[in-house]
């Protein structure tokens, strides 16, 4: 049994989609599982054994586009048409992944787009999830089609990073036991943002009873992050932006707590059982909280709104007990 997986989205939701993955392999063992994601998107999967392929689109963002991306998608959808796959779960939810899910040769071509697919869609896919999962979290979206199709569990496990996967960071003092927290503050999205202010001022008042942060940054961060850690000072250590996802799952492994935006690497965090601080803005905590891991949440009243309506007391509050949690052993809820 060979199955195609389609989810065109970013990193993050990439790692969403790995509970589904290895519900999937659990149900059938022997199947041949690939994932086709967007452009720099499938190193975050490296850490899910149960994926047998991983295929990349051309980069869909039209400042990042070449000239001829538009080729290697034609040859991808050719890939996909040589290839005979048992299933094809598209679960993006627009055009693009649609067509590809088409170009791939199957039986039984399945999407979650239910009420919102337009009719010149339908005729292509065998089964179309008509269930309304709006308020639902990510993971339970991208879960329920397949389980329908396939009788998967009732419920999504955990995402996954196995440990096996991860590759220790030559470059960190933090492997010799000491306590460490993992810190990440930067995001290409500015209404996510916290004031930088206000991290230099959390991540003073965390080396009070945390000896070391490491603060974890891309390469495009890399800069603002070591002036950053300047400011701080030297107890707290960036990634430098040379970190990849198997290296910087092996640091959240080891940290006492994360505290984060909501970014990739907050959910990169749960995966690894780090206990996570992940503070939110406009985006739907519901359904892009951590998954399946001990976590606290900070929101603007409670909902949603501008970031800088959370403070620095209420953040560092629940960072401290984040690292009581882990110094108690404490399980998940």
């Amino acid at each position: 049994m060979r199955i195609l997986f389609i989810k065109l989205r970013h990193i993050g939701d990439s790692l969403l989609l790995t509970p589904t993955i290895a519900a999937t392999k659990q149900k059938f063992p022997h199947a041949e599982i690939w994932v086709l994601v967007r452009q720099s998107c499938g190193g975050i999967l490296a850490g899910c054994p149960e994926i047998d392929r991983i295929l990349e689109t051309a980069n869909p963002d039209s400042s990042k586009r070449t000239r001829w991306g538009w080729l290697s998608d034609l040859r991808l959808a050719a890939l996909l048409r040589r290839t005979r796959f048992d299933h094809v779960f598209e679960l993006t939810d627009n055009d693009r992944a649609r067509f590809l899910a088409i170009a791939a040769r199957t039986p039984s071509r399945c999407t979650n787009s239910g009420p919102s697919l337009r009719w010149f869609w339908r005729p292509f896919f065998g089964h179309i999830e008509q269930t309304k999962r709006y308020m639902e979290h990510r993971v339970v979206r991208d879960f329920v089609c397949p389980r329908g199709v396939l009788g998967l569990t009732e419920k999504p496990g955990p995402l996954r990073f196995d440990e096996s996967r991860m590759v220790p960071w030559e470059a960190s003092r933090y492997g010799s036991g000491e306590p460490f927290s993992a810190m990440h503050i930067h995001t290409r999205w500015p209404e996510k943002s916290w004031p930088a202010a206000r991290w230099e001022e959390l991540a003073a008042r965390l080396l009070e009873f945390v000896p070391r942060i490491v603060l974890s940054c891309g390469p495009e961060d890399a800069q603002g992050a070591a002036r950053f850690a300047a400011r701080v000072g030297p107890r707290l250590q960036t990634t430098g932006g040379n970190t990849n996802w198997a290296q910087l799952a092996w640091l959240l492994k080891r940290a006492k707590f994360f505290v984060g935006v909501d970014t990739a690497a907050m959910h990169l965090a749960a995966a690894c059982g780090c206990p996570t601080v992940a503070l939110f803005g406009p985006s739907p905590a519901l359904e892009f909280r951590p998954w399946e891991v001990r976590h606290w949440l900070l929101q603007p009243g409670g909902t949603s709104g501008p970031m800088e309506r959370i403070g620095v007391a209420d953040a560092l509050e629940c960072c401290k007990e984040a690292y009581r949690t882990q110094e108690a052993g404490a399980a998940p809820p």
